[in-house]
């Protein structure tokens, strides 16, 4: 099991729940979680949901490595349509679910990592936690669900992006892509007790107040500019198809000594 699902005091913990790997996402993970986040979304017990992590990160973004990371045939058409479900869909449903949601990130957060925690209402962030779009290594200009300028404004997005480097917890707090910053032996609790908080007040007025700014970001291009940069992503694929035949161009190994 890939996820573990809790229900306490109107309050659903999803946790991500394989720390073997940094908790990188297959298939079956993303399918976990999404049928975690429709049950939540679906109880009239749950007010508030909180998405963690076991181990030592968050997440380290896709399991490109494992047997089921790209279609059994290879073309621009099979992963669209693979991406564009469980990467692109799925992220989005998450954000729009009508409950507040509050993501607990500590260590590493990678690339796909950032598809989890941005579709959350709120970001808790341990000291130690980095967030990285390091795809740009792969011939790719970002992550499928590309938030990056809503999050983190164009420069620093445009930084992040062209450098690969890592945006530190208090670098994030400070251009209000996190919330919050606390210790790591502290991030469990000041999450609990931000959701107990959120999940005492009136449910309708909650759902609406989710509702307004949502739709206030949406009316200033968000849900568009999310859906035709999808596009962009798909011609990095195309683009490395055609010049070696897989869907990434550089070398696994040769990406993580840059990362290190």
């Amino acid at each position: 099991m890939h996820i573990l699902y809790d229900v306490a005091d109107k309050i659903a913990t999803i946790t991500l729940n394989r720390p073997e790997v940094a908790n990188a996402q297959n298939r079956e993970l993303l399918d976990e979680l999404d049928a975690a986040w429709t049950r939540a979304a679906d109880d009239p017990d749950v007010a508030v949901i909180v998405l963690r992590a076991e181990g030592k990160h968050f997440s380290s973004g896709h399991h490109i490595g494992d047997p089921g990371a790209f279609p059994d045939k290879i073309t621009l058409e099979s992963i669209y349509s693979a991406e564009s479900r469980r990467y692109l869909e799925y992220s989005l449903r998450w954000r729009n679910v009508p409950k507040p949601s509050i993501a607990a990130v500590q260590g590493r957060c990678i690339a796909g990592g950032l598809l989890l925690c941005w579709p959350c209402d709120l970001i808790l962030a341990s000291e130690d936690a980095s967030f990285s779009d390091p795809v740009v290594f792969m011939g790719i200009g970002g992550v499928e669900y590309h938030g990056h300028t809503w999050e983190l404004g164009p420069r620093k997005a445009k930084e992040i992006l062209f450098t690969g480097r890592s945006v530190t917890a208090e670098e994030a707090g400070q251009v209000g892509m996190v919330n919050k910053v606390v210790p790591r032996d502290r991030l469990d609790a000041e999450t609990r007790a931000l959701a107990e908080r959120i999940a005492s007040m009136p449910a309708f007025g909650l759902r609406q107040a989710k509702r307004a700014v949502n739709q206030t970001l949406d009316v200033q291009g968000f849900y568009a500019a999310i859906q035709s940069v999808f596009d962009i992503h798909q011609t990095g694929h195309g683009n490395a198809l055609s010049v070696g035949g897989m869907p990434i161009l550089v070398d696994l190994e040769q990406m993580k000594v840059k990362l290190r």
